[in-house]
């Protein structure tokens, strides 16, 4: 059963071991994922899975034969338009070398659909409520599986809250 990756559907790889992030960078030559740790650590190779992040080093492609995979490079819009939160991370400084803004950006709107849900997380004060508020703390806790070494982590939750404002009105 074929993959739908960035609206194209590929074939899924004969080899039922490999990885969906190898599928993408080594098959697929889509290398705006990035493989940083290869041990689900890092964050820097989350992708969407049926809008959902997943770290694409511990998924298998065969785990995604007949669903969507969204990569950074199907994240603009059809003219090239960058993403909102594409264009937050240019505007608040969320990136320094980029390695991890491919994964940070996936992530982020995977959490946006979250929050949308009323998905608790750790910090959430009363778990059947839902968040009440998108805090920093919130960004923060929601965002903690996506690492930065450069340090543009206030630039990042920046930019997810200027996302989120937008995409709210």
């Amino acid at each position: 059963m074929p993959i739908r990756v960035n609206d194209t559907e590929v074939p899924a790889p004969e080899d039922a071991r490999v990885s969906l992030l190898d599928l993408l960078r080594e098959h697929l030559h889509l290398t705006g994922t990035k493989k940083g740790c290869d041990q689900g650590a890092c964050g820097a190779c989350t992708v969407l899975l049926d809008g959902n992040r997943v770290l694409s080093c511990l998924t298998l492609a065969a785990q995604a034969e007949g669903r969507e995979v969204r990569t950074i490079e199907g994240i603009a819009g059809a003219a090239g338009e960058l993403h909102v939160l594409q264009r937050g991370f240019v505007e608040h400084d969320g990136l320094q070398c980029g390695y991890c803004t491919p994964g940070q950006i996936c992530s982020a709107i995977a959490m946006a659909e979250e929050l949308r849900r009323g998905d608790p997380s750790y910090v959430t004060p009363d778990i059947a409520a839902g968040p009440a508020a998108v805090t920093r703390e919130e960004i923060r806790e929601r965002m903690s599986g996506n690492l930065c070494r450069c340090g543009a982590h206030n630039g990042i939750v920046e930019a997810i809250e200027a996302m989120l404002a937008e995409t709210a009105a």
